[in-house]
């Protein structure tokens, strides 16, 4: 939970922070689920593994990055939070563009249901952080004043 700290600073709820962050990677992996079961429905096995494969990509990179970023030792102070941040923010797009390169390299796969279903992992983690940012900003600083 963000909110308001006394010194015009921000404090953030590590636990709550890293669990919100594992149930967005698993909103993810149903969504790749669905994804594939769409994609079987319509264009057979190829286009279900295509898409299982699209969405397991950005799964597991926001997995690395939730893991990085949120690590035991992400809260210890303010600037080892944001270095672990950019760490697994940067975790992220590496492991994003190593595994579409060998993917694309290696495996015959639907370009459409590979990023169909990457771009979907997009919108759970939109989604989510769209529903979150009241709980966390503007509620919270609400709060912090009625106390």
């Amino acid at each position: 939970m963000l909110s308001s700290a006394r010194a015009n600073g921000v404090a953030i709820d590590l636990p709550r922070a890293r669990r919100f962050a594992l149930r967005v990677v698993a909103g993810q992996a149903v969504i790749t689920i669905i994804a594939g079961v769409l994609f079987w429905a319509l264009a057979g096995a190829a286009g279900a593994r295509s898409a299982l494969v699209g969405g397991g990509i950005g799964t597991v990179a926001s997995l690395a990055m939730s893991l990085v970023s949120f690590g035991a030792r992400a809260g210890a102070d303010a600037p080892h939070a944001m270095r672990a941040f950019l760490v697994g923010e940067a975790l992220k797009l590496g492991l994003v563009v190593v595994l579409f390169v060998v993917v694309l390299k290696l495996l015959k796969v639907s370009p459409a249901a590979l990023f169909a279903a990457y771009v979907a992992t997009f919108f759970v983690y939109w989604l989510a952080l769209a529903s979150a940012l009241p709980s966390f900003g503007a509620r919270a600083v609400a709060r912090e004043r009625n106390d």
